[in-house]
């Protein structure tokens, strides 16, 4: 798998000058990874993932399979090594066109809402827009919110404030790591519906060890499994997202996610 198996995505194309224009057009991203070690111990080898322009990909799989590591690499968090490459669809540099949504809320405690959702531009020292931060704590359900404090906030309206900040910078690529996973079951179908409408557009990498949610949000689902850790062929439900986890045109994929993450050897097709 090469870049120009990015050719055929939405948005592949883009002229230069939409490059500061990051909404403008949707990125596709390719991660070739040939390696991830800790120490002595090997984790994955050869992996190639495909973030299709404008879509959810979402990644499932164990503990200790090297999903977060990915995240955190297309992040730059974690630096590549040898022959492992990321490659865009206009063949830019990922870095600075990222927005990273950690499972934690990570909201500053002493700041209140609105500043927490405007700190990144603060962080870069540049004045930060409070009424486009106003408008998308409006967009998320919060606009009664905006002088409150962190620690009066539920768990659910925490992880909405996390969403609001994430779109802020409206970059092309959203990156999450298990966002919803610590909220109660009707908390998290409603923000997964908020997310699907959201980021609508966005490329998004989705980390979760859910197979409904998954289901719900991705269109495209990849299963990291076996020893070294492998990746699974693509699995692509057809509806619209968000979908009813109760479909019975999911039933099929359910079993697909199931028999995957069941597998423990490094074969998986």
């Amino acid at each position: 798998m090469t870049s120009s198996n990015l050719s055929h995505l939405p948005g592949s194309n883009p002229s230069p000058e939409n490059y500061g224009d990051q909404a403008t057009v949707p990125l596709g991203v390719e991660l070739v990874l040939v390696k991830l070690s800790f120490g002595e111990t090997l984790i994955l080898e050869n992996l190639e993932l495909i973030l299709p322009a404008g879509q959810i990909t979402c990644l499932l799989g164990p503990s200790g399979v090297g999903k977060t590591s990915i995240l955190k690499i297309l992040a730059g968090f974690i630096p590549l090594t040898g022959n492992s490459r990321i490659t865009c669809s206009d063949s830019l540099p990922l870095h600075s066109r990222v927005s990273y949504m950690d499972q934690s809320d990570l909201l500053l405690p002493w700041a209140s809402v609105v500043e927490n959702v405007a700190i990144g531009a603060r962080l870069r020292g540049e004045r930060p827009d409070l009424m486009r931060a106003r408008e998308i704590l409006c967009d998320v359900g919060l606009k009664d919110w905006l002088s409150a404090r962190p620690d009066i906030l539920s768990g659910g309206m925490r992880q909405r404030v996390a969403l609001a900040r994430t779109l802020m910078d409206d970059c092309p690529v959203v990156l999450m790591d298990e966002p919803f996973s610590a909220l109660d079951a009707l908390t998290k179908l409603r923000l997964q519906d908020m997310a699907a409408k959201l980021l609508h557009g966005k490329t998004v990498l989705l980390i979760t060890h859910d197979p409904i949610e998954a289901l719900r949000l991705g269109h495209v689902i990849h299963v990291l499994s076996g020893s070294p850790t492998r990746i699974s062929n693509a699995i692509r439900p057809d509806e619209a997202i968000p979908r009813d986890p109760a479909s019975d045109s999911l039933k099929s994929h359910y079993s697909d996610i199931m028999e995957k993450l069941s597998q423990t050897e490094a074969d998986i097709t």
